[in-house]
């Protein structure tokens, strides 16, 4: 089977993204602190520091609960705080499914749920590290009892690098007006995936 991990699977990151702690062992409130000092800059405003910080480290504990080899926290205004999540993850083949293909991968990204709130949109793309499919999608979370709820769209690529292991690119919004422009993100952070060899 072929190895990956976070230093054979690479991605750009984008301008103003902050890159996660998913698999460091790092106290993740200094750390998150220290993220938040860093991209707010200088002005020295503490409460904007404060809670950037606060949604950085929640944002990386709930990235760790799904073990993805890499996730950033897109902060393109920090007085906004995240606007977007972007998470690169692995799935590897097992007994139920030996072999990973693209069609696989859109049967499972582009399943409509009972919580879609419009149909996916999947589209075949190649990409320079292989073959792969693009889905967009649109769910209802938490909805009340009246069937209201926060929309939360997503913008998925499912590459096939290679038949026993695949990756699953995620980029999740809830900011609704920044849609296209998410998508074209996750467009362009899709074409910078790439492998290195595993070293020994």
């Amino acid at each position: 089977m072929p190895a990956f991990s976070s230093s054979t699977v690479h991605m750009k990151a984008p301008d103003d993204a902050i890159s996660l702690p998913v698999r460091a062992t790092v106290d993740l409130a200094t750390w998150a602190k220290d993220a938040a000092m860093t991209r707010v800059g200088a002005g020295d405003d503490s409460q904007l520091v404060e809670a950037l910080a606060e949604e950085l480290r929640l944002a990386a504990e709930d990235a760790r609960t799904r073990g993805p080899v890499t996730a950033l926290s897109y902060v393109p205004e920090p007085r906004l705080g995240e606007l977007a999540r972007v998470e690169l993850s692995a799935l590897v083949a097992d007994e139920t499914y030996p072999t990973m293909t693209v069609e696989l991968l859109e049967r499972y990204l582009a399943a409509p749920t009972a919580d879609s709130f419009r149909p996916p949109v999947a589209e075949p793309r190649i990409l320079p590290v292989g073959p792969a499919v693009r889905v967009r999608h649109a769910y209802v979370r938490d909805p009340g009892r009246d069937g209201t709820g926060t929309v939360l769209e997503t913008c998925a690529y499912g590459i096939v690098p290679d038949a026993k292991w695949v990756l699953v690119l995620l980029t999740s919004w809830q900011q609704q007006a920044y849609g296209d422009a998410l998508c074209e993100l996750t467009d362009r952070l899709a074409q910078t995936v790439s492998l290195s060899p595993a070293s020994g």
